[in-house]
């Protein structure tokens, strides 16, 4: 039942995400902030990544996986997740901001119907990190907000790290860090004030097939495989939030 709610609902919950946009969050909210927006990042890359073999199936020509199919799944599994109900924007604070992060990743798997629905084409390049950081870009260009993944071992120039984050990644890196310990750090990037965080991220077993052994063989993408073992840091997503 709720999926079919939100199957109604999802294109007249998005058409309020930039009405009122917040673009800096307040002094009390900006660190919650940070953390919800990674999460709707994590959500929305799982959902792709758990359809990613009807993606690739070259069989199949309309898959099913539209913007409003994955809206629908991030809104509902970030509720089950968060207990924020993104269907529901009068009751969520920040709910434009958040709603701006659903749109961009319906916007990009709307824009990529016509490769995810190509026959007799299997791998199609529409992979978790690519849907990620195009979702980020147009996320960007919504509100200011920076989200990106940044790695060491980054594959996209757009990914590399800047000096915060090769930093941070080395915290993380450090065997004296948490593991699994976000870092999060009000600075100035630019002349203006921002708080800066990163939540790092670990090789799962679904990652080693581009990332794994051997090291330096080509993957299904064409690129070197780093040569990570499960449970190695793989990254971060970083993200920068204006503040008041």
């Amino acid at each position: 039942m709720a999926n079919h709610f939100l199957s109604r609902t999802v294109v007249a919950v998005l058409a309020v995400a930039c009405v009122g946009m917040p673009v800096a969050a307040s002094a009390n909210t900006e660190v919650e902030t940070a953390e919800l927006l990674i999460k709707l990042v994590q959500v929305g890359r799982g959902v792709l990544s758990e359809n990613q073999a009807t993606i690739n199936d070259a069989s199949k020509g309309d898959k099913g996986i539209t913007g409003d199919f994955v809206a629908n799944q991030v809104i509902d599994r970030f509720r089950k997740a968060t207990k924020i109900d993104l269907s529901r924007p009068a009751t969520v604070p920040q709910a434009p901001l958040f709603l701006a992060m659903v749109e961009s990743e319906k916007e990009v798997i709307d824009e990529a119907q016509p490769v995810i629905n190509k026959q007799g084409v299997g791998f199609k390049g529409i992979i978790p990190a690519v849907f990620a950081r195009k979702s980020g870009e147009r996320f960007y260009r919504k509100t200011g907000i920076r989200v990106k993944l940044t790695s060491i071992d980054y594959r996209f120039p757009g990914n590399r790290p800047d000096d915060f984050e090769a930093e941070v990644l080395r915290i993380f890196a450090d065997t004296r860090h948490p593991k699994g310990q976000p870092y999060s750090k009000a600075t100035m990037l630019d002349g203006r004030p921002v708080l800066r965080m990163m939540d790092p991220e670990y090789a799962a077993t679904t990652c080693l097939s581009c990332h794994g052994n051997p090291k330096g063989e080509r993957d299904v993408t064409g690129a070197k495989k780093e040569g990570w073992h499960e449970g190695d840091l793989a990254g971060a997503i970083s993200i920068v939030i204006p503040m008041k």
